[in-house]
């Protein structure tokens, strides 16, 4: 795939790359944002999942996915997954200072702020929770609420095979949250882009007085703010395209990120 062709910088595509199909729930977010822009969705699911992967490995695979993505014309490129921006954004920014690299990172700070000292779990992947970065996050906003980092090996799976609505998803939450049963909750915070397309089910195991926190908006908000800056902002009035390409390819893949970007979840 190559985007040389489009001859005017700001008609270039916006990359959007996950792990998988996780990453779809920031491109509907950037869609909402910047209906306008092009994109071009990118999800290595023959790699996934990378939140059971070691940091080096997670490095490597992002740092050749977003080399590939500015060789072949990005104009910006969004790591739409909180694992593989733990891994390797910084170093991304520091090798391509002229191109907006776009991390995600889970939506701590509103969910922390959401009341009177919360009670705050944060869903995310086992490699995610073990990084600096989200420790880091997560000490800043301890003096406000009780955070409770919840590793969930396993459910991006679910996701990945475009299990969303499942009485046995609905049992693996359940056990997922059984220890916190005692604890008045006030917040979960889906800190996986997989994450907000098990909103549904999420909802039947906890209520609906617990509130739920993603990254996405803020993160196409971000974006169009960096791309503003930098002067890339496609021309407005002109209704953008959308391509997808996937490491596991296949007709039952793309119908999968398909059905995802319609979903209204």
């Amino acid at each position: 795939m190559s985007f040389f062709n489009l001859n005017i910088k700001n008609n270039a595509p916006i990359a959007v790359f996950d792990s998988g199909v996780g990453g779809i729930s920031v491109l509907r977010a950037l869609l909402l944002e910047m209906p306008n822009e092009n994109y071009w969705y990118y999800g290595d699911s023959a790699n996934a999942p990378y939140g059971t992967k070691s940091l080096e490995e997670v490095r490597k695979l992002t740092i050749a996915h977003v080399d590939r993505f500015i060789l072949q014309g990005a104009k910006a490129v969004v790591v739409a997954c909180n694992t593989a921006t733990s891994a390797a954004v910084r170093l991304l920014r520091q090798k391509y200072p002229e191109v907006p690299i776009i991390g995600i990172e889970p939506a701590l700070k509103p969910a922390a702020l959401s009341g009177n000292h919360p009670n705050v779990i944060v869903m995310a992947t086992p490699m995610t929770i073990r990084e600096q970065k989200f420790n880091n996050l997560m000490n800043r906003y301890m003096g406000v609420a009780h955070i409770i980092p919840l590793p969930c090996p396993g459910l991006m799976e679910y996701i990945e095979h475009g299990d969303i609505h499942s009485m046995e998803l609905e049992q693996f939450l359940e056990r997922l949250f059984e220890p916190f049963d005692k604890l008045k909750l006030n917040a979960v915070v889906l800190g996986c882009t997989h994450y907000p397309f098990v909103s549904r089910e999420l909802k039947k195991v906890l209520g609906d007085r617990v509130r739920l926190y993603e990254g996405g908006p803020g993160t196409a908000r971000e974006t169009k703010r960096r791309l503003a800056e930098a002067g890339l902002l496609r021309k407005e009035g002109v209704k953008g395209e959308v391509w997808f390409e996937n490491s596991a390819y296949s007709k039952e893949k793309r119908r999968l990120c398909e059905k995802l970007l319609k979903l209204a979840y």
